[in-house]
């Protein structure tokens, strides 16, 4: 992603032959695994625990209310960051297609 911006911004880009190892060679590029936590694990593997549904018919009511209120917990975080998400996204769209309908952006440009 890091290389994105420099790869649109190529002007000498010139279509290419050859087989598609060779296309690739030619544009190959870093790949990096992404960071993860260090804790390594979700908010809802840390809510349920990883022997949860083996010891479900044995969890005492009180538990089960008590994991019933995390996940919701979770789950309205879950759902604050997938709300982020899809606004900035919704954003971007209406930005892209304001810049196509003024003219401001071509898809020709992109080819």
């Amino acid at each position: 992603m890091e290389a994105l911006p420099e790869i649109l911004a190529d002007s000498d880009v010139t279509p290419q032959t050859g087989t598609v190892d060779d296309l690739l060679s030619q544009r190959a590029l870093p790949v990096e695994p992404p960071e993860t936590p260090a804790t390594g694990r979700r908010d809802i593997d840390r809510a349920l625990g990883d022997d949860f549904l083996t010891h479900l018919p044995t969890i005492e009511t009180a538990e089960l209310e008590e994991i019933q209120a995390s996940l919701a917990a979770v789950e309205q975080a879950v759902s604050a960051q997938r709300r982020t998400v899809y606004d900035a996204y919704e954003l971007i769209l209406d930005e892209l297609s304001r810049r196509y309908r003024e003219g401001g952006a071509s898809v020709d440009d992109l080819l």
